[in-house]
């Protein structure tokens, strides 16, 4: 549905003041629907909220006529915009099942996608090259297994996610935290214009919306919702990624974890999710076996590790964890000159990654 008929009431009772979510599901349970809401009587308003709520529901919000002629105008600009409410056909169903599904949902680009098998592919804003690599590969893989990817087009883990998402028949999904007329980061500019052509951009909050902080929590039960499971590639203590993954625990969907180095804050949070009772996986099989998903054609191969015939003395020096220069020195015997060179070799093959601190650590190929 592209324009709802009732648009105008939707929009008015989701931005009056003092009605949260839980209060306009409460008032459309009695009422039926949003004008029916704004037609009730003082009595049945008083009966389901408090004085104040009543009275604010009798007055147009700030500049309503303004918003919903900024809606008007979004939707009439492409066919590809959509705004859904809670009663649409098109309504993505598994959403509905959370305890939380937004009353209005705003899409941009395969509207399909919200009906399709998805899992969540969050993590670390910063993550290492290798979360990067693993974030793409996984996704990739899973993507064209015929999953659709769904992340929050955060930089790191997420557009990363996104990227591998949109190499399978799969595609992604992106929730954002702002209006679905502000692209937010600005460094994904390009990236959301290609998710609106080929996947879709989805968000509960109305146009013009900023990327305030607290917006993104918010978001990120959207994410959990949307999907049969969240996997977390690297996440830190405390993280958004760990909201995520709760939030789909308490939805009562299945949660993945790729763990990594001990040594890495970037891990920790993977490591406390397994702790938690979040199943490890270190390939995408894992999760396709997880979720019984059968998969036509050639198994998709794991993330870890290298083939043997890649293999070579400084990789193995290398190990899988961050390493300095001077412990590589004292592993392999090499002089320095001998290893910085064959360390931007490997860099430039993209099998070593260069680390803030002087460190190097090993990528695996997928």
């Amino acid at each position: 549905m592209a324009r709802p008929d009732d648009l105008p009431a939707w929009l008015r009772l989701l931005r009056t003041a003092g009605i949260g979510r839980d209060s306009a599901r409460r008032l459309l349970a009695s009422c039926g629907s949003p004008e029916a809401v704004f037609a009730a009587s003082p009595a049945t308003l008083r009966e389901l909220l408090g004085p104040a709520q009543a009275r604010a529901l009798k007055v147009e919000p700030e500049g309503q006529a303004e918003q919903l002629a900024r809606t008007l105008a979004w939707l009439d600009a492409d066919p590809k915009h959509h705004v859904l409410t809670l009663g649409d056909a098109e309504y993505p169903p598994l959403l509905l099942q959370t305890a939380d599904p937004p009353l209005l949902l705003y899409a941009q680009g395969r509207l399909d996608l919200l009906g399709a098998p998805a899992l969540a592919v969050v993590g670390s804003r910063n993550p290492s090259a290798q979360g990067l690599d693993n974030a793409r590969a996984f996704a990739g893989h899973l993507s064209r297994a015929g999953l659709t990817i769904v992340s929050g087009l955060a930089l790191g883990i997420d557009g990363a996610a996104h990227e591998g998402g949109l190499a399978g028949r799969g595609s992604t999904v992106a929730v954002v935290g702002t209006g679905l007329d502000r692209v937010y980061p600005s460094r994904h500019r390009a990236l959301a214009h290609r998710i609106a052509e080929e996947g879709l951009l989805v968000s509960e909050f109305d146009l013009g919306m900023p990327p305030l902080p607290e917006n993104f929590p918010r978001r990120n039960r959207l994410i959990a919702g949307l999907s049969r499971g969240t996997l977390v590639i690297e996440a830190a203590l405390p993280s958004g990624s760990l909201i995520t993954a709760r939030q789909a625990l308490e939805a009562g969907r299945e949660v993945f974890a790729v763990p990594g180095s001990i040594h890495s804050p970037q891990s920790r949070g993977c490591h406390a999710l397994i702790k938690q009772g979040a199943k490890l996986v270190d390939s995408a099989d894992d999760i396709l076996g997880e979720l019984n998903w059968a998969v036509a054609g050639p198994t998709p191969v794991a993330v870890e590790p290298e083939p043997d015939k890649h293999a070579d003395a400084l990789l193995s020096a290398l190990g899988h964890d961050p390493v300095t220069l001077d412990a590589l020195l004292a592993r392999t015997g090499e002089s320095a000159a001998t290893l910085n060179a064959r360390l931007l070799e490997l860099e430039l093959d993209g099998r070593v990654a260069r680390l803030p601190g002087g460190l190097y650590q090993r990528r695996s190929v997928s």
